[in-house]
């Protein structure tokens, strides 16, 4: 199964061996499954109390992305599942013995609790499909709330409303804190508009705004409802139990299980995303008879669709960009990092890259290529964003209420000149404030955490050296840090922080009487290493973990 695969014109050759990948993938995914399993225990028992605190981070986000390279929202979901099987006991126990797949437990959990417990469970084991207990679980309880959807959008705008789009952005970031995503600037700037217009009135045909249809999908579903007796051929895979996880108290106990436990996932990771690629590439599931990738994804691997084709997605890049694989391999850059450079580099950079990478935690290394992108759509007067779909029919009616208020057929990109002109005639004299020393060291470090790592925005300026033992009021003396890693982490001596501001900071996490520092991160020592990449050069210190 060498990538890339040879071309083969034979239909029951390829249906034969997507049936022998079958076997092998769905092993592999049970295993990897089984692994996250106690992998989100861990992570839910680091999550009580300080416990993370103590390790230098304020959320589990922030500590598993950039303690163990695995992604932000990954960590969230598996903390989250195992808090909810807490409170349903039998069910942990079929998740964990590996007789219940996650997608089932997640479909049976709204109900699956107190004394119909066992009921749930025992048909969760019994080999019905995700979507019938999905529709066992809606007859109980009645139809729940939609997924949001997400959607791309883009538009262009002249040249000249470009000093009015950047100001307005800035001025709604500055209100909504540096860390805010950008769907979310735009929300707020649709928003200011309609409040504010008499034309803005919702339009019941607006296809933006209507509420959505039943997917196509379902009704295919329903109407071939034959999987079990179709799938019956498919290799039978034994459950595969969860590894044991030893629970503790201490947060470095914690830490260690936590990397016991993702290094034997990464075992399973590069032959999981191998067959992934592969069995997406030559379509593995209609080959077997699935109606959709997806309806495999959750049927036969028991996994959610965007996670596997993600996965196949990061495969992809990284055959094509061998020197990521090899730096990976090497320990020279984590996954989450690979996952964001195989989206932004070519094998021209990729070198470059790597090194650049190398020093920077994954935090930084995403908002320099996030500024990247975003300074190409500005020299090109476009503005692109991902957003969900209440904020599509947000930016719709705002875009009309323009064109009512003008009387003029105006382009997308038009109407956002406007609304941003409105929004900062009326933000611009609020948002004023008094320059206090703390303010300044917030600004110059772009309002943004400068704890490595963190993705918070700043809430307060913290004084390098305490203002009780001889420490100025200088901006040398001075780090924008949020309010957790104030508060929790440095004034309760977990985080420890030496030199001069913005440069010349030695940071320390994790700081324990008796034991060295969890991670330590030097001064890069090279002032303006990355200048060119943003607008204000990040300057990322020197990690060394320990």
């Amino acid at each position: 199964m060498e990538w890339p695969l040879p071309r083969e014109r034979d239909e029951a050759a390829c249906n034969e061996l997507a049936r022998l990948i079958d076997a092998l993938f769905a092993c592999v995914a049970r295993g990897h499954g089984a692994l996250e399993v106690s992998i989100g225990e861990v992570l839910d028992a680091l999550s009580v109390g300080d416990r993370v605190f103590q390790l230098g981070y304020t959320n589990i986000g922030d500590y598993v992305r950039e303690r163990f390279g695995l992604a932000a929202s990954t960590a969230i979901k598996m903390a989250r599942f195992a808090r909810a099987l807490r409170d349903r006991p039998n069910l942990r126990e079929a998740v964990r013995a590996g007789e219940v797949s996650t997608r089932k437990a997640e479909a049976v959990m709204p109900v699956a609790i107190g004394d119909v417990e066992d009921v749930w469970v025992a048909r969760a084991r019994s080999g019905r499909t995700v979507r019938d207990l999905k529709a066992a679980v809606k007859e109980e309880r009645g139809p729940e709330p939609e997924e949001e959807v997400w959607r791309r959008i883009g538009f262009s705008f002249p040249p000249e409303a470009q000093p009015a789009v950047d100001e307005a952005m800035a001025l709604a970031r500055k209100a909504l804190r540096a860390n805010a995503p950008k769907w979310k600037i735009l929300e707020a700037i649709a928003q200011e508009y309609l409040s504010g217009s008499a034309s803005a009135d919702a339009s019941d045909d607006d296809p933006a705004v209507s509420t959505p249809v039943e997917r196509v999908v379902e009704p295919l579903k329903e109407l071939l409802q034959h999987e079990l007796e179709q799938w019956a051929s498919l290799a039978q895979v034994q459950p595969i139990a969860a590894p044991e996880s030893n629970k503790s108290i201490d947060p470095r106990f914690l830490d260690s299980e936590l990397r016991r436990l993702l290094g034997m996932r990464n075992g399973w990771d590069e032959v999981f995303g191998h067959l992934a690629l592969v069995f997406t590439t030559m379509h593995g599931a209609r080959r077997l008879d699935f109606r959709s990738f997806e309806q495999y994804c959750e049927e036969r691997l028991g996994m959610a669709e965007r996670t596997v084709a993600q996965r196949a997605a990061l495969e992809k890049g990284l055959y094509e960009l061998p020197a990521l694989r090899q730096a990976m391999r090497e320990g020279r850059i984590s996954y989450e990092k690979a996952r964001l450079l195989s989206r932004h580099v070519n094998s021209a950079t990729v070198g470059e890259w790597i090194d650049r990478a190398e020093r920077m935690t994954c935090i930084a290394l995403r908002r320099v290529l996030e500024g990247n992108v975003e300074a190409q759509m500005c020299a090109r007067h476009r503005a692109v964003a991902v957003v969900p779909r209440h904020v599509l029919g947000l930016l719709s009616l705002a875009f009309q209420a323009v064109r009512k208020d003008t009387g003029k057929p105006l382009t997308p990109g038009e109407c956002f000149w406007k609304m941003c002109e409105h929004f900062i005639s009326v933000w611009k004299d609020a948002l004023a404030e008094r320059m206090t020393p703390a303010r300044k060291a917030i600004l110059r470090d772009r309002g943004l955490c400068q704890v490595p790592g963190c993705s918070r925005a700043a809430d307060h300026g913290h004084h390098v050296e305490y203002r009780s033992q001889g420490g100025s009021d200088e901006l040398k003396n001075r780090s924008g840090v949020c309010a957790g890693h104030h508060l929790h982490g440095v004034h309760m001596g977990w985080v420890r922080v030496e030199g001069e501001a913005p440069d010349g900071l030695r940071w320390e996490l994790g700081v324990r009487a008796g034991l060295p520092p969890l991670a330590v991160f030097e001064p890069d020592g090279v002032d303006g290493a990355f200048a060119g990449a943003t607008a204000t050069p990040l300057r990322p210190p020197r990690c060394t973990a320990r």
